[in-house]
């Protein structure tokens, strides 16, 4: 791979150690490394002319169900609270198979990647009709984006007292054996690594007590990270208090789901005693603010997890639940909310970009991304100020948040160009859009 220097960038957002923003700068990419940082540098590769933009670190989602991107906006579920919700789109989701999930992760990680986002994870917790974790992870190498993919699964069924049609749940035996496979056949541990694997039973409210323990054990001997739902919404409190007579964090502790290799989605309903269990115990949160508004879930306590010490990333979830898969537009809704909540300092924009970039790279254990250093990997979105969108914005780093641009102009992951002049470079976007559009129309046909 040549070397590739960004030109002349206007501000590069290095969120370092000390949180630089530096004027007017180049940054010289190597073997899809960070190679150096500063003013007038040289190369004989190639260039990307950056005046005038922001560059900043990729953006990092922590949470997504890409295979929802086919179910985007569905009727009967558009004004559900969650276990509602859930009930109106799982006979859908039963109906889709190999080529569905492929697809619906093509179109998702490009929306994603459209957004800025460099390295995000998925939580795909359903195999019907042969479905396989290696549909999403082929379409992340197609794309191009770093990629956290997860082993979900439910085990628990209707007719045990679960949420989920029986159709869709798997004998545990057979998901701890998949399990393994897909760590061993796709988990890279090594610094740089393009896919890593994690372990993530869907919720406590569709699978045991026993599969939540044996998925950690097996996922410490493994060496991968753990992620699941935790703490939603009012529903999801009532459930555990009444299922397990106690609360979701708790719940989590005694089975071996807290420490720095977990991190859980949602978290809206966390009490000061389960923040504290996580800052203590270094377990990680995804933080969805759209999908949480969507579907009427309450307001992260933010404020009091970063305040404590909890590592928080974004989440963009679903799209079936939030409808876009944008991390920039989760930024902002990450800072709203919290203005609400606790008034009109209690979230800058530059936290909340910090929150979108190193935060995340932090939730999901990355030490390689999440910052603009020399010696990190080559995970660089360049946003481009000049349009109407955040045309008149004095500051344009707080601009990125606070107003637009809602796209990146150009984004390199790896030191690869996979979005160039805010169009994807890696696949055809408007053949997918259609693909992705039939299959859709199919389903709801069906």
């Amino acid at each position: 791979m040549p070397d590739l220097l960004i030109r002349n960038a206007g501000v590069v957002v290095t969120m370092d150690a000390t949180r630089r923003e530096l004027r007017d700068t180049d940054i010289l990419i190597r073997d899809g490394v960070i190679a150096a940082i500063g003013p007038r540098l040289t190369t004989t590769g190639d260039t990307l002319d950056a005046s005038g933009c922001v560059v900043t670190p990729g953006l990092v989602n922590t949470h997504h169900h890409l295979y929802q991107t086919l179910t985007r906006a569905v009727p009967g579920g558009q004004d559900a609270l969650l276990f509602g919700w859930l009930k109106t789109l799982y006979p859908i989701w039963a109906r889709m198979g190999p080529e569905e999930i492929h697809v619906s992760a093509l179109a998702g990680l490009g929306e994603l990647a459209l957004s800025g986002c460099s390295l995000t994870s998925d939580h795909l917790y359903m195999y019907p009709n042969g479905a396989r974790l290696d549909d999403t992870i082929a379409a992340a190498a197609e794309i191009g984006l770093r990629f956290h993919p997860t082993r979900g699964a439910m085990s628990i069924g209707q007719s045990l007292g679960g949420l989920p049609p029986d159709e869709l749940v798997e004998r545990e035996a057979d998901i701890l054996t998949d399990c393994i496979r897909v760590i061993d056949s796709f988990h890279d541990p090594r610094p740089g690594a393009m896919v890593r694997v994690g372990v993530a039973p869907c919720s406590p409210f569709s699978v045991s007590r026993e599969l939540m323990r044996d998925a950690a054990l097996l996922a410490r001997d493994k060496g991968v990270m753990l992620h699941t739902h935790l703490a939603e919404n009012d529903e999801d409190i009532a459930y555990s208090l009444a299922q397990f007579g106690c609360r979701p964090g708790q719940y989590a502790e005694d089975l071996g789901w807290t420490g720095p290799d977990v991190w859980h989605a949602h978290c809206v309903r966390l009490d000061a005693p389960e923040i504290a269990l996580f800052a203590r115990s270094g377990t990680g949160v995804a933080h969805c603010p759209c999908s949480n508004c969507r579907l009427g879930s309450g307001i992260a306590p933010v404020r009091r997890m970063r305040d404590a010490g909890v590592k928080v990333g974004l989440g963009v979830d679903g799209s079936a639940s939030s409808d876009a898969g944008s991390v920039i537009a989760e930024a902002r809704q990450a800072m709203l909310l919290q203005r609400v909540a606790g008034g009109a300092d209690a979230m800058s924009a530059r936290e909340a970009l910090e929150i979108a970039t190193l935060g995340g790279a932090q939730v999901l254990g990355r030490s390689d991304t999440g910052a603009l250093v020399p010696g990190l990997r080559a995970d660089i979105a360049v946003w481009d100020v000049s349009g109407l969108e955040s045309a008149g914005a004095w500051d344009p780093v707080a601009a990125l948040v606070l107003c637009g641009p809602r796209g990146v102009r150009d984004l390199v992951v790896e030191g690869r160009r996979i979005v160039t002049g805010g169009r994807l470079a890696t696949v055809d976007q408007d053949r997918l859009a259609r693909h992705q559009s039939r299959l859709a129309r199919a389903l709801a046909d069906g």
